[in-house]
């Protein structure tokens, strides 16, 4: 749904374009909700990437963490977001919470039927990967381009 998928195109950027830790799993929740609860089963960090409606401006990059994430997420772009509070709230009901979360989000411009991003969306996103490998090498994750050249 048009700048919603942002955080797929972040997703699938990082996994073309980077080699980070082994301990790292790169997953594209997508719909997924409940059924990604056995994925975060022994997880100590959780670092989520999604479209987030925050009333600003489109491409506005914004960071939550903790508690504040199912706050934050109120506000449905889609119904992958109601996925996300209930996924939270059942692993925390089962003691599978993890220890530290971190939503980066960014504003869309559109949410309609469409495959591709807005333009404003579409040049954020390279902003969104930096800062997504940044909160990744704060944890201790490496990451290393794999660009081939030629």
């Amino acid at each position: 749904m048009s700048d919603d998928g942002v955080g797929v195109r972040v997703v699938q950027r990082i996994r073309e374009e980077y080699r980070l830790s082994p301990e790292v799993a790169v997953v594209d929740g997508g719909t997924l909700g409940l059924d990604l609860l056995p994925l975060l089963e022994g997880v100590d960090k959780l670092l989520v990437v999604d479209a987030v409606e925050t009333g600003g401006v489109p491409g506005t990059i914004v960071r939550h963490s903790g508690d504040e994430i199912p706050l934050v997420m109120k506000t449905k772009l889609s119904p992958h977001q109601m996925g996300l509070q209930d996924l939270l709230l059942v692993a925390e009901l089962q003691g599978g919470l993890p220890g530290e979360m971190v939503l980066l989000g960014m504003q869309p411009g559109e949410t309609g039927l469409c495959l591709e991003l807005t333009p404003h969306v579409r040049a954020g996103v390279e902003a969104l990967v930096r800062a997504t490998l940044d909160q990744l090498g704060k944890w201790g994750v490496t990451s290393e381009p794999c660009r081939v050249t030629g």
